[in-house]
């Protein structure tokens, strides 16, 4: 890549330009001193930057991206961002809102610059998973050897960087916090040069990933929690926005928000969250970290209502904290868990509050922080970390530094009277005494308080163990041992702190999820949390990046699924995953019309047949939806959907007509769409293929009985 200019050249000249628009007091005032930068920054004719290296691996585009060729006429945002980082996460809530400010038409296109931080974000199956979970819908790039950054010179994550037509630089913006200013920037550049003529209003090949992929029941779980006095679970289903409460069978109980985010309050099939993260579970109340909606929220599950208990709704800044719960600002929650403080047992929640690298207290009912003040029930208040992201321990709280705490395990039990904290950006898992506050190292990182980057895969003692990102801890208080989910590792670790030898338990170290026969022969993906189940003889464990909670059997050594069953008859039924959007190429097969009577069975067989040479893909599995858009009344608002495991007989839907009947202004029809992905016996070659059969249906208001069957036959 060939040198030409970096943000050493920009930040002297664009260091004018910031401290005018700090002191300027109106909008029309910044934009004359934007444009009055814009115009001198024109006459400069080098700070045109280096294109992307052609090898590079690209998402969400068709093929690769070049800055003189498909993004030449635009004005573009480069997010250089490494998918671990809670700073990164916080300002794609601005980009999105960029992005559906100024169109690619109008000249905006934003791409994701992915440089990693730790090695496993380098690997392109990661990045991807990442990009899935956090909904990005922009080109991304992954400059997994940070090439474009060491070029740019640029120092830390999150950086922004805006480009001019010719893929020049403009503007640099380092760090969150920034929305205002970014869309100013942005809407600046593109008048500018809009009125120059510069722009092209061609398209960017865009084809998102997350179009191509089958529905599955959980989607990215970051956290589970059992309550075994109830036999119950609760998972946060993290990409679907939902809380599930489930039986130690797997049964689905209540299926809590889904699948589009949101943050509203009220009863059980109202509420909406925003990828939740944390979950505590106690009886019938279950608390939640609300993450990208910055709330702690409480599902009551007597009551069928969930409620917000800490939060505005919006990203907070504020480090002390003392206010009641619903005016109290807070940043990023990622974990909580149940505890006592100076009152009754439980009256209050730790939460791991990642976005300000701090742990905070709620008070649930009246109590008393150690060597603290008292607090009222509703209060919430920051107990440890001065707020920098660091590895410091220290005697003091406040004086205590973490780095994005990510996992929280309470040990009130004496010896150990501490709560154990996943401080992942550290790559540690620290103690923080109950009767002082004193933060401890336990395993991992390294002495200096500023090196963030000591991570590794290593068992050990202390300081000399490493670990990479980890995100959650489990406390087996029958055994007297912690459990780490080890998430960049794709390990289980356990670590016992009496002696701080830390130790794989399960995970080959590769991504994956194989199971068994062993524990170290079985793999798993980014695992978010864990939860102890059973006296200590169970693990249950949120392997994030499989869409799979796993069991692992403490006493046998074995790894199973944990399986779940949607069929719920409870008040709040669990909705099924949303399928991938239908490909306009795919053919739609009208049926002749079916004479139906109110409460009717209806059964559905299609004969499918493979092209000639081909079998199905076992990686990626098949399967079928039945929909009935704007008649959704004959599903009872459901989308039915299931698996094609075997096309040596027809596949078989059944479905059966409710009892009364809703007018709509369209004619009644169930659309049964088949997903099958299959690929050639010879040479691996993979392909999807889409089809619908669309069934009209003529209701007869007399209710019927029996089974009205319907047969066809498609051939791929």
């Amino acid at each position: 890549m060939a040198a030409r200019c970096s943000l050493s050249t920009l930040f002297p000249i664009q260091s004018h330009l910031d401290y005018a628009l700090d002191e300027a007091t109106t909008e029309q005032e910044k934009e004359i001193l934007v444009n009055q930068y814009l115009q001198k920054i024109d006459e400069k004719g080098d700070l045109k930057i280096p294109d992307f290296e052609k090898d590079l691996e690209w998402l969400n585009t068709e093929g690769p991206l070049s800055l003189n060729n498909e993004l030449g006429g635009k004005v573009v945002v480069l997010d250089f961002f490494t998918y671990c980082c809670i700073n990164c996460m916080h300002i794609l809530p601005d980009l999105h809102h960029l992005e559906n400010k100024h169109s690619v038409k109008d000249g905006l296109v934003i791409v994701g610059v992915h440089s990693a931080k730790f090695p496993n974000e380098k690997v392109l199956d990661n990045v991807r998973s990442a990009v899935l979970r956090y909904d990005i819908r922009h080109p991304v790039v992954n400059d997994s050897d940070a090439r474009l950054w060491h070029e740019l010179e640029v120092a830390c994550w999150p950086t922004l960087v805006l480009l001019g037509p010719r893929g020049n630089l403009l503007f640099s913006l380092v760090g969150e916090g920034h929305g205002p200013r970014l869309e100013l920037l942005a809407g600046a550049a593109l008048r500018h040069y809009g009125e120059r003529g510069l722009l092209k209003e061609h398209l960017v090949g865009t084809k998102l990933y997350r179009d191509s992929l089958p529905p599955t029941i959980l989607s990215f779980p970051g956290k589970v929690a059992v309550d075994w006095s109830r036999e119950r679970l609760a998972i946060a289903d993290t990409g679907h926005h939902r809380v599930l409460v489930v039986s130690k069978a797997g049964q689905v109980l209540y299926a809590v928000g889904g699948m589009e985010s949101g943050r509203q309050d009220g009863s059980l099939s109202e509420a909406s969250f925003c990828s939740p993260q944390g979950v505590a579970i106690k009886g019938d109340m279950v608390y939640v970290a609300d993450t990208e909606n910055h709330l702690i929220r409480k599902i009551d599950l007597v009551e069928g209502r969930v409620s917000t208990l800490a939060g505005v709704g919006l990203q907070g800044t504020d480090k002390e904290g003392g206010a009641m719960g619903p005016q109290q600002p807070i940043s990023s929650p990622w974990d909580v868990a149940l505890g006592t403080a100076g009152g009754e047992e439980d009256n209050l929640l730790w939460i791991a509050m990642a976005g300000t690298h701090q742990i905070w207290a709620l008070f649930l009912a009246d109590g008393k922080l150690p060597k603290g003040r008292e607090f009222k029930a509703g209060q919430c208040v920051c107990w440890a970390g001065s707020g920098s992201e660091e590895n410091r321990n220290n005697a003091y709280p406040h004086k205590a530094g973490f780095a994005q705490p990510s996992g929280l395990a309470p040990a009130a039990e004496e010896p150990w009277g501490c709560l154990f904290v996943a401080d992942s950006e550290s790559s540690t898992v620290r103690t923080l005494a109950l009767k002082d506050g004193a933060v401890k190292l336990l395993v991992g990182g390294e002495r200096d308080p500023l090196n963030l980057f000591a991570f590794g895969d290593v068992d050990g003692k202390g300081v000399d163990a490493k670990l990479q990102h980890p995100l959650g801890v489990a406390w087996a208080p029958e055994q007297g041992l912690l459990y780490v989910a080890d998430s960049y590792n794709h390990k289980i670790k356990v670590v016992d702190p009496k002696s701080k030898q830390c130790r794989t338990l399960a995970g080959t170290g590769d991504a994956g999820d194989t199971l068994g026969p062993s524990f170290t022969q079985s793999s798993f993906n980014e695992p978010g949390g864990l939860c102890v189940g059973e006296g200590g003889k169970v693990l249950y464990v949120a392997d994030t990046n499989s869409h799979q909670v796993k069991v692992l059997d403490l006493d046998a050594g074995t790894v199973s699924l944990f399986p779940l069953s949607v069929d719920t008859p409870d008040s709040v039924p669990a909705k099924p995953p949303r399928p991938p959007k239908v490909p306009k190429s795919a053919p739609k097969i009208e049926m002749p019309p079916l004479a139906l009577s109110l409460g009717q069975t209806l059964t559905m067989e299609v004969t499918l047949s493979l092209p000639e040479g081909t079998k199905l893909t076992e990686e990626a599995p098949s399967f079928w939806s039945l929909s009935a858009e704007g008649n959704e009344w004959l599903l009872e608002n459901k989308v039915v959907y299931g698996d094609i495991q075997d096309l040596s007989q027809p596949l078989t839907v059944t479905t059966k007509v409710p009892t009364e009947a809703k007018t709509t202004d369209s004619t009644p029809c169930l659309t049964l769409t088949i997903w099958v992905y299959c690929c050639l016996k010879v040479g691996g070659v993979c392909m999807m293929k889409v089809a619908s059969l669309i069934l009209p249906l003529q209701i007869r208001e007399t209710p019927g009985g029996g089974v009205a069957k319907v047969t066809a036959a498609h051939a791929f």
